[in-house]
């Protein structure tokens, strides 16, 4: 027996609806076979209101193409991060007449891509190959743990490329004779610090600019779809901020590198009043936590000197303990 009934005997099967058209009636497991939903899952969506109560007829419940439509768009929204109260929330907005186009157009601006880079698809042996022939299955362990490649169900040799343009760099920095785990210890460190960055930039896009559309829970219709088209009008200048900003520093420093490496001068780095430094993500996390994102950088720095301080204090308080034994024992 297929998932939808279509005739009369065990189960439900169509029904004459309003208008002449036929409607799909489904018991509750043939409910959960066309949903991908299980049993225990449908009842459960039940209790806590996300569902419309079921039709009665004798001892069965009788679900419609509603409830199918309600439990598959309960498990997009599961699948782009919402949890059961918010979609709860959104789904009684949409049944008191409030709609969820914008909603939902929102919801798929900021999941949709945020680069024109496509995915491509690379075998093993044309990885390796692209490595200088080697094979090194720690290394590509690695580079499926940090997604920079993906396996493709079913297919040991064939890997999923979710940026070709990342790929590339590595194969370039290999050729220049960077080793593959100072290129991914390098990665690593680099995806750190562009996180924080993006978290600031969302910090400050939505106090100062989407504050005002989401004010809401859930957000009007018309709030949700101005905000659909500002996160358009703002998604690439992140972008364009870093790499202005990445090309300004680039130039700066490797002027520096380049005239120090020349023995042309002192390193302007080493002389200058602040030098970059990468801290793991987690360290940063933890500060910004503890003193918020605008005093990060104090407390670092503050932390530091602290240190350094009692470290000169210990040496001199040794030195001096030393000094004593010396002339104690002359």
């Amino acid at each position: 027996m297929s998932g939808r009934e279509t005739g009369a005997g065990s189960g439900p099967g169509p029904a004459a609806a309003a208008g002449g058209r036929s409607a799909t009636e489904y018991r509750i497991e043939d409910l959960a076979h066309a949903s991908g939903a299980t049993v225990r899952t449908i009842r459960a969506y039940q209790d806590r209101g996300l569902l419309p109560t079921p039709e009665r007829r004798g001892r069965a419940n009788v679900y419609g193409e509603a409830h199918l439509a309600r439990l598959l768009r309960i498990a997009d929204l599961l699948e782009r991060g919402y949890t059961l109260a918010s979609i709860k929330e959104l789904l009684e907005a949409w049944d008191a007449g409030r709609g969820l186009g914008g909603v939902l157009g929102l919801v798929a601006e900021v999941h949709g891509p945020w680069t024109d880079e496509e995915a491509d698809r690379i075998t093993r042996a044309e990885l390796d190959a692209r490595f200088g022939g080697s094979q090194d299955d720690e290394a590509i362990a690695e580079a499926v743990e940090l997604g920079v490649l993906e396996r493709v169900p079913g297919k040991a040799d064939e890997f999923l490329v979710p940026s070709p343009q990342e790929l590339a760099v590595a194969v370039e920095l290999h050729a220049a004779g960077v080793p593959l785990f100072a290129i991914s210890g390098h990665l690593k460190e680099l995806r750190g610090q562009v996180e924080h960055i993006a978290s600031r930039f969302l910090e400050f896009t939505t106090e100062h600019v989407f504050a005002r559309y989401l004010g809401h829970r859930p957000p009007t219709d018309s709030d949700a779809a101005e905000a659909a088209s500002m996160v358009r009008r703002l998604r690439p200048l992140a972008q364009q901020t870093v790499d202005a900003e990445l090309a300004r520093a680039m130039r700066t420093f490797a002027t520096r590198h380049l005239h120090h490496h020349l023995g042309s001068q002192e390193s302007a780095i080493e002389g200058s009043e602040t030098r970059p430094v990468l801290l793991p993500a987690r360290t940063t996390r933890a500060v910004q936590d503890l003193v918020g994102a605008d005093q990060v950088a104090a407390f670092i720095a503050a932390a530091a000197e602290r240190e350094v301080q009692a470290r000169t204090l210990d040496a001199l308080a040794s030195s001096h303990a030393m000094t004593n034994k010396v002339d104690e024992k002359g």
